[in-house]
């Protein structure tokens, strides 16, 4: 039996156009944020992490003075690619939820709606997106308070955001297109597990490109966790630099979640089978 909101859902004008399509996505919006409004200490528990990189990693490697970071003190130069971290951690695991939805028979549900595939998942990725702005709020207070110079430029402020949304969304769909492959919650669990670390690491989240071997570098510059890290230095810290430039970055991670899009909406009907 379907409730109100499912059957509210399911009435969706069956027409097509964008304005059906950004309302058939914002209710997938709606759905995922409530689920967040319902507990709101998992936004809290994911800056655990970053916290003890930034005041245990950050100060250690503030002494060592071995890594070059230009005009930056290597806490602000870390702070970046923690952030960027956090969102990454995040949302890599948001498809696991698809799996229980799965399990639930909700997935069913919203297949046999008139909602289009393209709408479910960019939905999902929205809803990941908006969640990623708490994470930013957190780790921004943290910086805030480790007295790390910040940029409030509205500005810069308002391009750290559609970063974090972007970021926040393309690692939330390349998780769903991994549930959609692996299917079990378990198989999930060891490949997001075994995701994390390499890209996190192949990025220029805790080092800078320039003293990384060349094959690693080839490497970073294929990893979109380096445009996403490369733009909130930019934008994000005073004294910040990008180095491949904030149009070149918004325009990979645009690309890469144009891509991750339609090839998750494409095999997102598999997951049921």
């Amino acid at each position: 039996m379907f409730s109100r909101r499912e059957r509210r859902f399911s009435a969706v004008d069956k027409s097509t156009g964008p304005a059906v399509f950004l309302r058939q996505s914002f209710a997938i919006v709606d759905v995922e944020l409530r689920k967040v409004g319902r507990d709101p200490t998992e936004i809290f528990s994911r800056a655990i992490q970053p916290i003890l990189w930034l005041v245990i990693f950050g100060q250690v490697f503030e002494r060592i003075h071995g890594i070059p970071t230009g005009p930056l003190s290597y806490t602000a130069f870390l702070a970046p690619g923690i952030l960027a971290q956090s969102i990454l951690f995040s949302a890599i695991f948001f498809g696991i939820a698809v799996i229980w939805e799965r399990d639930l028979g909700i997935v069913h549900k919203l297949l046999v709606s008139p909602a289009s595939r393209t709408a479910l998942v960019f939905g999902k990725a929205v809803a990941a997106g908006v969640r990623g702005i708490g994470q930013a709020v957190l780790i921004y207070a943290l910086v805030f308070i480790m007295r790390i110079e910040l940029r409030f430029e509205v500005g810069a402020l308002a391009g750290v955001l559609a970063a974090v949304m972007a970021g926040s969304a393309i690692f939330a769909t390349f998780s769903l297109f991994v549930a959609c492959v692996v299917k079990t919650r378990e198989r999930f669990l060891g490949v997001g597990q075994l995701l994390t670390m390499p890209l996190f690491f192949a990025s220029n989240a805790i080092y800078p490109l320039a003293i990384m071997p060349v094959w690693l570098r080839v490497v970073s510059r294929l990893n979109p966790l380096t445009y996403l890290v490369d733009v909130l230095r930019g934008l994000m810290i005073q004294g910040g630099q990008s180095v491949h430039g904030i149009g070149t970055d918004f325009g990979v991670l645009g690309l890469v979640f144009v891509v991750l899009l339609a090839t998750t909406a494409k095999i997102y009907p598999s997951i049921i089978q």
